[in-house]
């Protein structure tokens, strides 16, 4: 081994104690890139296997890069392209989950448990078929059939692909004066080592596969019979020397990145692998798209936890994030050479079938699980200064440390291992009951948030729906300005740059600012023989109070010219008051420079949505208002109907909550109420005169029970207007008639219309404008 080799295979370059002496580099050490995958086994409602092929609503499993299939035809895998935290990647693996509850029929589930349902037999179990060009891919199957079984081939899990921050890495190299890619590799290496070598510490936190249905028979690798698995006391089935693995002992060269390419082209010349992805190793390298450098590491322990609605608890995955971090700071204690490799399987091996109670004799060298148990507390101590070091949140703090003391409370024999809990509850209820009836919970709680994107929920919930509906048809986003909710879009060479959902490359600058002036668009409107609000336009106060004479005694809107989302609009239908008028001008200027006076139109308010001069759907949408039980006050009444999970702030839920501040209290008092009246039982009560969903407004589906020539008008408007996506706000007195003059008029139209309120209304259907959007788009 020459002197550049050896350097490059240095295993103690760095330390905490290093990390600690040089700033900056403990914070960018926590930072990273994170991917999620896992399985899932497709079964039906009484735990047997679903036969069904992959759902059709999931689009190609060909080349959908986020949710496709594994070995089996009923065996879905998930995977989320990497991401800058493990609160996103968690989020967009629950999204996926979501998406993939909801595509299946009614009399199916996701298995949540690494061993099967009830499987058929070894013959039966369906292989993934793929077709054409991907032919390849189901014979790959076969081969994998033939070699392990379609048994073992239906043990799921996860994986947890982590990176290290590139920003760490250029800054260590240039603290160690050392290139880039050299301490790229070295860090690496040293992490894949480590975690090779202490992997049955996370075999004994994180197994959760400690029993199996009798269904489950697995191919011998020597006699290649078939045998029944009968454990039902381990830690985990999977993790273990019957569980996924490869057939022959693969001994590596984990000194250097090409030692170890140079050992897996080994193996498959020697007939051990098919190729470098069949390597079923507990953590493997994974290279580059050009297979020139270490882009990530992946860790292939994960059992799916029953216990979890996803299977996959954060907390978990929080833990391995602290450990992968363990294994690049922590002291080798030599090299990682075949004796100690296969030392490590074995440990590994003896903590999943037996916990810290069993014993084993490796290369000549007795290994008790009671002797795991001091190295089990020692490492859970070098992880608590790690999490002390290091700049964690206080809730990663907490969410690690509590994983950290409930290993070293089994390890100490205080408490017993989460999998002995798993196995007395299998025991008392059945494998395949428990495991049903988690199932089942998981489609229901994952039904009741089911309009949001997991770990982008700081987004407005339109962009969040339009994200959900690309990453269900496999489109790749980037997010670009998260506060603007600003996203790039991208498939197949394909792309396209959205700001808030509905401002798009669809329409022209001009045509949005058009829209945003109020002004402007009723002259536009009104040009074209549209019917529009009369009024004046006024750039100071004192230019509206003088035509108070003017609108004395007439229903009025006083708004400012360029808002949205009712922001400083006053509805004044007596206008008596000199005082309330001028309350509504000064708060329509405190909005913008100049303002509209406008006369108050009769009728009921609804929002068209349009694109291409169609109307997609038609929303009426009703005050923000509470309804009397004689028994409760207003105030009681706004915060039950907040309480409505569907209700939130900021627009990322379908509805507002309804505000309790000075406007809510000036209309009220405006009718003779406060907050603390007691509505009779039955009265209806609004708390403002402006119907806008984010002033706590209810939102209710029109879209079948307005007169076509309604849609005819909003069609005329949005082609006068030269718009392909806009909100048309329209004044209807009867909607069920046909339009005429005088029973209708155009008071707004919205260049940035909300789609969440058309998907998820308070009454009626889910238009689905995330689906039209993307259409209209290209991205079919």
């Amino acid at each position: 081994m020459n002197m550049s080799q050896s350097r490059r295979c240095d295993g103690n370059f760095i330390n905490l104690e290093f990390l600690k002496a040089h700033e900056g580099l403990p914070a960018l050490s926590v930072r990273g890139r994170f991917g999620l995958e896992k399985e899932h086994v497709r079964c039906m409602t009484d735990g047997r296997l679903a036969m069904t092929p992959h759902p059709e609503r999931l689009g190609s499993k060909a080349d959908h890069p986020f949710i496709t299939t594994d070995f089996s035809e009923s065996q879905i895998e998930m995977i989320t392209p990497p991401l800058p935290s493990l609160h996103e990647a968690h989020g967009f693996l629950t999204t996926l989950h979501q998406i993939v509850l909801q595509a299946l029929p009614e009399d199916e589930l996701l298995w949540l448990q690494s061993m099967p349902p009830v499987l058929p037999d070894e013959a039966e179990i369906p292989v993934a078929q793929f077709e054409g060009s991907s032919r390849f891919k189901t014979e790959y199957r076969e081969r994998l059939s033939s070699i392990y079984g379609r048994g073992r081939q239906m043990i799921s899990g996860a994986h947890f692909n982590f990176s290290l921050s590139e920003t760490f890495l250029t800054d260590l190299a240039r603290v160690r004066g050392e290139p880039v890619d050299m301490i790229r590799d070295l860090c690496y290496m040293k992490m894949v080592r480590n975690l090779m070598r202490h992997r049955w510490w996370l075999v004994g936190a994180l197994g959760r596969s400690p029993s199996s249905d009798p269904s489950l028979k697995l191919k011998s690798f020597d006699s290649e019979q078939l045998f029944p698995v009968c454990c039902d006391f381990g830690v985990s089935i999977r993790s273990s020397r019957i569980g996924y693995r490869n057939p022959h002992p693969l001994e590596t060269d984990y000194c250097t990145l090409e030692s170890y390419l140079e050992a897996l082209d080994t193996h498959i010349r020697e007939g051990k692998l098919l190729n470098r992805n069949e390597l079923y190793m507990p953590v493997r390298l994974k290279l580059d798209a050009q297979g020139e450098r270490i882009s990530h590491l992946e860790v292939r322990l994960l059992d799916l936890d029953p216990e979890d609605a996803i299977g996959m608890p954060l907390a978990s995955l929080q833990l391995l994030h602290l450990f992968c971090l363990f294994a690049l700071l922590e002291p080798e204690p030599g090299p990682f050479d075949s004796t100690q490799q296969q030392i490590a399987d074995e440990r590994q091996n003896l903590v999943a079938v037996a916990g810290f109670s069993g014993e084993t004799t490796c290369c000549g060298i007795h290994l008790k699980g009671e002797e795991l148990q001091g190295e089990a507390l020692e490492i859970g101590r070098k992880m608590r200064a790690l999490l002390e070091a290091l700049p964690w949140s206080a809730e990663q703090r907490s969410c690690i440390l509590e994983g950290i003391q409930r290993l070293e409370q089994v390890a100490a024999g205080h408490e017993a291992h989460p999998s002995s809990k798993l196995i007395a509850a299998v025991r008392e209820q059945g494998f395949i009951p428990y495991h049903l009836e988690r199932a089942v919970r998981s489609r229901q709680e994952m039904n009741k948030a089911h309009f949001r994107f997991h770990g982008f929920e700081d987004m407005e919930l339109s962009t969040q729906l339009l994200l959900r509906e690309a990453t269900t048809r496999g489109v790749h986003f980037d997010i670009l300005d998260r506060s603007e909710n600003f996203v790039r879009l991208h498939k197949l060479g394909k792309e396209e740059y959205v700001m808030q959902a509905t401002r798009t490359s669809l329409d022209r600058y001009s045509h949005v600012l058009l829209m945003a002036n109020k002004v402007t668009t009723k002259h536009v409107l009104a040009h074209a023989g549209l019917r529009v609000p009369d009024g004046i336009h006024a750039s100071h106060a004192d230019e509206a109070l003088q035509h108070w004479h003017r609108v004395q005694g007439k229903a009025v809107v006083v708004k400012p010219k360029s808002t949205n989302f009712g922001i400083g609009i006053t509805i004044l239908k007596e206008n008596n008051r000199r005082d309330a008028y001028e309350r509504a001008v000064h708060a329509a200027f405190q909005e913008d420079r100049e303002i509209l006076v406008e006369s108050f139109v009769p009728g009921k308010e609804f929002r068209f949505f349009l694109i291409d001069s169609q109307v997609v759907a038609i929303l009426h949408r009703v005050p923000a208002n509470v309804c009397g039980d004689g028994q409760h006050c207003i105030r009681e009444l706004v915060e039950n109907k907040n309480r409505d999970p569907l209700r939130g702030k900021g627009y990322r839920t379908p509805l507002e909550k309804i505000g309790l501040g000075d406007a809510e209290a000036w209309f009220l008092e405006s009718q003779g109420y406060d907050f603390d009246t007691i509505p009779a039982k039955g009265t209806t009560v609004y708390l403002r005169e402006n119907s806008n969903i984010s002033t706590g407004g209810d939102s209710i589906d029109f879209t079948e029970r307005v007169h076509v020539s309604y849609h005819e008008l909003a069609s005329r408007a949005a082609n006068a207007i030269g718009v392909r996506i806009t909100g048309l706000d329209m004044m209807i007195e009867d909607y069920g008639t046909p339009a005429s003059e005088g029973n209708y008029a155009i008071i707004e139209m919205n260049f940035n219309p909300a789609i969440h309120i058309h998907c998820f209304p308070y009454e009626g259907k889910n238009r689905h404008l995330d689906k039209a959007l993307l259409n209209q788009l290209g991205f079919l």
